[in-house]
């Protein structure tokens, strides 16, 4: 059998090529750059902020207003466009940031509980230490408006540390990731306990009993997506309803995601080698014992990744191309009208951001590592971690998310000015902090 595979042509060991794959692999080697996600969210921050500040800033808004729903007899769920992006689309981003949360600690960088604790430490730090900050200085006026100045925008740290190359080490890249992640973590878990409404213990045991049923279809081995994607569906409109923040459920899903494979490397290589055993011809038609090996390979290869890396693979570049830009379209957008700004709230969000994320980022950090809760990773110095933390300070997206549900929309444009501010202080002073510190660190290495 290896002979006779070995003798075949290499073209025919590769799948058949169709003519969109010219542009599908073209746009595959897009999707590798880091800086892509960010760039695009830029330019859709820039774009929204454009339109709401052009003439045709009614027509930009009320779109995003315009309700979009369903009715059945008397039933009808309908809502804005703009609440479907905020509340069911960011479902599906929080769901991705779960799943990478559980790759992490069960397959990558992660799996050491101490360096878990060092980046759940630094993340920890880098919520509550802006939130009090932001408390102290607009806490009595906007008290509902504490949790905008703790999160940190994934997209736009990676991007980023793509633009620094090679300079920034591979710790420095991991840490900041894992804290991100526990960064949005900690922010869904805020959005849904802080800011949703009155609970309703009816829909939440819906909720649980839907839970309930995808932890069943689990352990009976059910490996069809669409039962899986229709009790999601039910479970987040049982959350909708409940009073917590319905963005939960990606977050609850991912967590429950499998993160092995079915099939064992053994099995799938004895699967395939029985089917790379028939000689070549027409013989996989018709209800055959060939055929159903055939399809038996079929499945041994897609189930041989585990269901976490295979979704995560398929649903990440949507995120990050799709959901993202069009919810920064939707929501970055304000008026640039100065003498109605909130300036004090204004302020706080920006002290928060800039100044207590990564001064709580480092404090908490530093104790975890001084009490040996957690250890802090080869190769990343104090100085290094200071400037990461700098960047952590771009809290563009879940701040804003936050921001439309805590505040008024009289006080929004306030918020989302603090928000940008901030975002690009942080941005501008991080990447020069670190690019100071590579540089000055090549220097010295040169010089011995």
């Amino acid at each position: 059998m290896h002979s006779q595979g070995s003798a075949m042509p290499v073209s025919l060991q590769r799948l058949p090529r169709e003519p969109a794959d010219r542009f599908t692999q073209a746009f595959a080697r897009f999707l590798r750059i880091e800086a892509a996600s960010g760039t695009l969210l830029l330019l859709c921050v820039a774009l929204a902020l454009g339109l709401t500040n052009s003439p045709w800033s009614a027509a930009y808004l009320a779109f995003w207003d315009t309700p979009i729903g369903i009715r059945w007899g008397n039933a009808e769920l309908s809502h804005t466009i703009k609440h479907w992006l905020n509340d069911g689309a960011m479902t599906l981003f929080f769901f991705v940031v779960a799943l990478e949360l559980k790759r992490e600690t069960v397959l990558g960088e992660l799996r050491d509980p101490r360096t878990t604790a060092f980046a759940m430490a630094a993340a920890l730090g880098g919520m509550l230490v802006p939130a009090l900050l932001f408390v102290v200085l607009d806490g009595s006026t906007t008290p509902r408006g504490w949790g905008i100045a703790m999160a940190t925008d994934t997209a736009f740290v990676i991007g980023c540390l793509a633009l620094l190359g090679s300079r920034i080490p591979r710790s420095l890249r991991l840490f900041l990731l894992s804290l991100a992640i526990f960064d949005d973590i900690g922010a869904i878990l805020v959005i849904a306990i802080g800011y949703g409404g009155a609970l309703h213990w009816d829909s939440l045991g819906y909720a649980a009993a839907g839970l309930i049923a995808v932890a069943g279809f689990g352990w009976m081995g059910v490996r069809a997506v669409a039962a899986y994607i229709a009790i999601g569906v039910f479970i987040w409109l049982s959350l909708s309803e409940s009073g917590i923040h319905p963005t939960l459920t990606g977050v609850l899903l991912g967590f429950m995601t499998p993160a092995r494979s079915w099939v064992s490397d053994n099995r799938l290589h004895a699967i395939l080698g029985k089917v790379m055993a028939y000689p070549a011809g027409a013989h996989w038609s018709g209800d055959t014992q060939d055929r159903r090996d055939l399809q038996r390979a079929g499945i041994a290869a897609r189930e041989a990744i585990s269901p976490l890396e295979r979704i995560e693979l398929s649903l990440h570049p949507w995120v990050a191309f799709l959901v993202l830009p069009l919810f920064a379209l939707a929501n970055a957008g304000f008026p640039l009208a100065l003498g109605e700004v909130d300036w004090r709230l204004t302020a706080a969000i920006v002290a928060g951001l800039s100044l207590g994320k990564p001064l709580g980022i480092v404090l908490f950090s530093f104790v975890a590592a001084r009490l040996k809760l957690g250890i802090r990773p080869d190769g990343l110095s104090w100085p290094l971690i200071a400037g990461g933390a700098t960047l952590a300070g771009i809290g563009f997206t879940m701040a804003i998310l936050i921001a439309e549900l805590a505040l008024s929309p009289d006080r929004l444009g306030s918020a989302k000015l603090g928000i940008l501010t901030a975002s690009l202080l942080s941005a501008i002073s991080g990447v020069s902090l670190l690019l100071w510190l590579t540089s000055a660190r090549r220097g010295s290495s040169e010089d011995t």
